[in-house]
């Protein structure tokens, strides 16, 4: 069966949160919906609970369930569902959150009246103590719509991208022809950014809206490698080589948002140097001066970041940490992360 729009919801141990993330999927009011969970073989009720909807609720002829062959994490789980995927449209929509009733009516009437590739909508972080409602925090875009090539990419490297996967309506196909993957890294070390960050290079028919969608429930999750327990020095690894793999894309080397997005790149680098530099001692083997250097190696020379006249004083920093001895650049990082995080990371 063909659908203009795809929900994807990964599902792991998530059967305290599941019931009001699919109540809110199964509530919209746009009708050409299919909603496809993964089961990442978790270890609760989180399936049975899918599949209670899939016999009793109205659009439970709709839902679909495909079962990876043990657990693999949220990334494949993503990719599992981008290549499984009957809609023209992809929505992905994480298993304990939720959206508006109206949430995929307005990205597709929006995605249809600008002949957009992309759509976002705003969110809204709940933050939870004891399960009540301490405090909400509202994520609003500016209404902007972008036509024209590189456009789009110029003006997120140049205000920032969004890292999360979700409350986005996509054509399908853009990952499909472009072969676009999450790399699986693992949750905390940047797995959703590996992908997000390529993204707006294959994009050029973009809406941004200011209406919030999507509500991102903060409770028990873990925020980045700051807060995990122990610091793994296989996952780091990954994470770093595959912004290596994005830095190695010449290709790009003569857009005019190449300079931004080497920028944008090597501050992700720079955060996972700070990490790495407060928490060393944890990884096994240990990272060494050198490791930490090499991490801040700048994928443009020092001729064309001062040409670019973009973001050159950001590049001009992160190409010095790439290049000095190993203690004085590991002494560099140290001082440039109090200074930008003053109250740690």
């Amino acid at each position: 069966m063909s659908y203009e729009v795809t929900i994807g919801i990964p599902v792991y141990n998530v059967e305290r949160h599941i019931r009001q993330t699919i109540d809110s999927a199964l509530a919209q009011t746009f009708q050409s919906i299919e909603f496809l969970f993964c089961d990442d073989c978790g270890s609760d009720s989180s399936i049975e609970i899918v599949k209670e909807y899939q016999t009793s609720h109205p659009r439970g002829k709709d839902i679909r369930i495909v079962h990876q062959p043990q657990n693999m994490g949220i990334g494949e789980a993503r990719n599992r569902m981008i290549a499984e995927a009957s809609g023209r449209y992809f929505y992905s929509l994480d298993a304990d959150d939720t959206i508006r009733e109206d949430t995929i009516a307005l990205l597709y009437d929006t995605a249809q009246k600008y002949d957009a590739e992309i759509v976002y909508g705003s969110r809204e972080h709940v933050y939870l103590s004891g399960g009540k409602k301490d405090r909400v925090d509202k994520y609003p875009y500016p209404f902007k719509v972008f036509s024209k090539p590189d456009e789009y990419a110029a003006y997120v490297y140049g205000v920032g991208i969004q890292v999360q996967n979700w409350n986005f309506l996509i054509m399908i196909d853009i990952f499909r022809r472009n072969h676009l993957q999450v790399t699986p890294v693992g949750h905390g070390y940047g797995e959703d950014y590996t992908f997000t960050v390529d993204l707006p290079t294959y994009i050029t028919r973009a809406v941004l809206l200011p209406d919030i969608t999507y509500f991102y429930y903060i409770e028990a999750k873990t925020n980045g490698t700051s807060r995990r327990k122990q610091l793994s020095r296989q996952q780091m690894d990954k994470a770093l080589a595959a912004i290596d793999q994005k830095k190695r894309r010449t290709e790009l080397r003569d857009k005019p948002y190449y300079a931004k997005r080497c920028a944008m790149l090597m501050m992700y680098d720079f955060h996972f140097a700070i990490q790495i530099i407060n928490r060393r001692k944890e990884a096994s083997p240990p990272y060494t001066d050198k490791d930490i250097r090499n991490i801040m190696k700048h994928p443009m020379p020092l001729k064309d970041i001062i040409k670019s006249k973009q973001s050159v004083v950001k590049n001009l920093m992160y190409w010095l940490f790439g290049v000095l001895p190993p203690r004085l650049s590991v002494l560099f990082i140290s001082i440039a992360g109090r200074i930008s995080h003053p109250n740690g990371t």
